[in-house]
């Protein structure tokens, strides 16, 4: 309900986040008063796998928001090794690093797999989501560094607690699907608060392999110290000058269960019209 004496802006502001947080969405965000479509009947692609989960997908053009589980696309998770893409952008900006090819030290500890026990640039780190060259990574921005870039980029609830290189795998930091899907949307458009060069270089080492008339950027992740275990696949797809940026997240109950996310992603994708058919 609107102030007695408020003026027309105001009464419009007051609608906007009464439509938002009405639809259980997060506050803070008013552009997610958008249209929301949901889709119920692409729950039965999470049944087929298996697994429960949510997708949210959005239509830059439209300004449209299609999800599904509604409930769940809203809900913040550990954003694990999807935060690859944030952390990149940060390390760029800041210069903690120079470009997608300087080498990093990964710090010659034992590695959960041996292809982590290499120097490498990010552009190789995030292709094989080498958790250790970005735990480094996260050092030489620290602590106070990050957290100032959290807030400027508004990315999920901000919070790294007290240990910089653990906060996006063990938490504090939670972000939704939803929320996921508008940073990857802002970041495609090469609208976040940062330098162009920061946002080409880490939309180029995003891209995966051609996938018809389409362009894919896209990360994965892997929140394996939780019950259910999280599997995410965050990015969005460019076809022409049409954007649609997604976030996908499951129950996972282990390593085998790593593939079924981009398994899913894409079958929805397709099932959306985004992706051509297989």
């Amino acid at each position: 309900m609107s102030r007695p004496n408020s003026s027309p802006m105001q009464r419009r502001r007051i609608l906007l986040a009464a439509s938002a947080l009405a639809g259980g969405l997060l506050p803070g965000h008013t552009a997610q008063a958008a249209p929301i479509v949901e889709r119920p009947d692409l729950q039965s692609v999470f049944a087929e796998n298996g697994t429960p989960g949510t997708f949210a997908l959005y239509d830059v053009a439209a300004d449209r928001l299609t999800v599904i589980d509604r409930e769940r696309a809203a809900r913040r998770y550990v954003p694990a090794s999807t935060f690859k893409i944030t952390n990149s952008l940060i390390a760029l900006e800041t210069g903690a690093v120079r470009d997608e090819n300087e080498v990093i030290p990964y710090g010659g500890k034992p590695q959960p797999f041996k292809q982590w026990e290499r120097d490498m640039g990010m552009r190789e780190a995030i292709a094989l989501s080498n958790v250790a060259v970005y735990q480094e990574i996260a050092r030489r921005i620290g602590p106070a560094r990050m957290q100032a870039m959290l807030d400027r980029l508004d990315y999920g609830n901000r919070q790294i607690g007290d240990v910089v290189d653990r906060f996006w795998l063990d938490g504090p930091l939670q972000i939704s699907a939803i929320e996921q899907a508008r940073f990857a949307a802002r970041l495609a458009r090469q609208q976040l608060p940062l330098s162009a060069r920061s946002q080409t270089i880490v939309r180029d080492i995003l891209r995966q392999p051609h996938q018809g008339e389409a362009r894919l950027y896209a990360k994965t992740g892997w929140l394996f110290d939780s019950t259910p275990q999280i599997g995410w696949w965050t990015g969005w797809v460019e076809r022409s000058t049409v954007i649609y940026a997604f976030s996908l997240n499951i129950d996972m109950a282990g390593a085998r269960d790593t593939p079924r996310r981009i398994a899913i992603g894409k079958t929805l994708l397709r099932r959306l019209g985004v992706l051509e058919a297989s």
